[in-house]
């Protein structure tokens, strides 16, 4: 009889947060303004020729390099962060050896890791959230072989101070340190500089959250040369589809774009700290395009609140740390006072309902 893998058989389905598209998705740290007017423009131009024709990732990958001020064999493009997870978790970590990250983090690390095979080795946050760097540099043994770290981080929105890094990837040597970026344009801090001197650290992008091209699926895996090579044999040759590297550079260039895109974050999220102060609702300092608020035991009741109101947020309670927490992203300034406006009704009723029973 046929049967998968036992990593495969003890894996929990992996349940899409996708709820549905009629409502104010605020719920996926997607980029509520869309793309740049510039990529729409270049899909309209797209020939048949493009489109039939199997993509060439390598000229993607020169044009990466080169906005990144990198050589091109630093730059493995992927079909989205998840791809680039994916390749880079199967290079190096096998049945037995240990990956380790920090609870609460990007939930995709963990599953990966144990549809490997891996022994993942999780370690607690404080009450606060904040990084536990020490906690995680004393549970690296002989057995690590990757560590996965999200900075600024996934669902806490804070970000990790460089020193706390750089101990991460000097003490753990032979194991890879990824540090994935994707809400780097948020917040501007990069270990990219720091490659050339440690040759176990990858950095990760992608084009979903400022750039708005979450629904063409792009994502970067940078490290030095030899080991994107290795990370590189595993990848598909055409994993990057022709639509979107046919838009790439027009994406890049529009950084006028991407800085209104990042203002807007910022503003929201002022607007929305602003709130929470005034409910009395505890939330984290982020330094990206979502804020994670804590609701408290009414957390289920408010998220069910909001989606009666064409909202959705995320309900973050299942990530260790967020018990009655939701992720809520941050909008354009008209969809701001839709979701301000639906917050402050949401927490009403909520309140007043667990006051009548």
């Amino acid at each position: 009889m046929l049967k998968p893998r036992k990593a495969i058989v003890g894996l929990p389905p992996y349940q899409s947060p996708i709820l549905g598209r009629a409502n104010l998705n605020l719920d996926l740290n997607e980029n509520a303004a869309g793309c740049s007017p510039r990529v729409l423009e270049r899909l309209r131009k797209l020939s048949p020729q493009e489109v039939a024709r199997y993509p060439l990732r390598e000229g993607g990958e020169r044009v990466v390099a080169n906005f990144l001020s990198v050589e091109p064999g630093q730059v493995l493009l992927t079909n989205g962060v998840d791809d680039a997870l994916l390749v880079l978790f199967a290079t190096y970590l096998g049945d037995s050896d240990e990956m380790i990250l920090a609870d609460p983090t990007f939930v995709m690390y963990p599953f990966l890791g144990r549809a490997l095979g891996a022994q993942v080795v999780r370690v607690r946050s404080g009450a606060d959230l904040s990084f536990p760097t020490g906690a995680l540099i004393g549970s690296i043994s002989p057995r690590t072989r990757l560590i996965a770290i999200a900075n600024p981080n996934n669902p806490t929105g804070g970000v990790i101070p460089r020193v706390d890094l750089l101990r991460i990837v000097e003490t753990a040597p032979n194991a890879a340190v990824l540090v994935d970026e994707a809400y780097f344009d948020f917040c501007g801090e990069t270990m990219i500089p720091e490659l050339a001197r440690h040759r176990n650290l990858f950095v990760a992008r992608t084009f979903s959250k400022a750039y708005g091209l979450a629904g063409l699926r792009l994502g970067a895996l940078i490290g030095v040369p030899d080991q994107v090579e290795y990370v590189r044999r595993f990848c598909p040759p055409f994993n990057v589809n022709a639509v979107v590297l046919a838009c790439l550079e027009e994406s890049l260039a529009d950084q006028e774009f991407v800085s209104e895109s990042v203002r807007q974050a910022r503003e929201g999220r002022d607007r929305l700290v602003k709130l929470c102060q005034e409910l009395k609702l505890d939330y984290w300092p982020s330094q990206t395009n979502f804020v994670l608020v804590r609701i408290g035991s009414m957390c289920r009741p408010f998220v069910e609140a909001m989606r009666q109101r064409g909202v959705m947020v995320r309900d973050m309670s299942a990530s260790p740390g967020c018990e009655g927490c939701v992720r809520i992203t941050m909008a354009t300034p008209q969809q701001m006072d839709e979701l301000l406006q639906a917050m402050r009704a949401a927490i009403e009723d909520v309140r007043s309902g667990a006051s009548r029973s």
